[in-house]
């Protein structure tokens, strides 16, 4: 994770639920099909849910099978940076809000057309807001 001032990081335990907090802030990872957004279908978009930037558009998310939120495309493809995670013996590309370095998921190249990526993200770095 990037690293805050001891400042932030007290902000950031106090914003978020712990579940959010070790999401996020730590890097972990929610259960599979048990989470807030895996099987959400409503039009709105996606934002993190450490500093509000808004991330993912519900046009481009999908039913990837894999009990995860997941997308196409990032919103704004300035909002996320990527990271090599060489975690659990294996090579992925992280996730991470480019505003305040919040774990998000993991991003793969299986995913549907025009992108071929899949976004896999955990709910709980998400907050979702409903298109009026």
């Amino acid at each position: 994770m990037t690293q805050a001032t001891p400042q932030e990081e007290e902000a950031f335990k106090q914003k978020l639920t712990p579940e959010q907090y070790s999401v996020c802030r730590l890097g972990a990872t929610e259960p599979a099909f048990n989470n807030k957004y895996w099987n959400h279908h409503q039009d709105g978009s996606y934002h993190c849910a450490a500093c509000d930037a808004l991330l993912f558009s519900s046009a481009t998310k999908f039913d990837s099978g894999t009990g995860w939120p997941s997308f196409s495309d990032a919103a704004d493809k300035i909002a996320v940076e990527f990271k090599e995670d060489n975690s659990f013996g294996i090579t992925r590309t992280e996730v991470i809000c480019k505003n305040c370095g919040s774990h998000l998921g993991h991003v793969f190249p299986d995913g549907p057309g025009p992108t071929g990526q899949r976004y896999c993200i955990n709910s709980a770095a998400l907050n979702f807001t409903k298109n009026e």
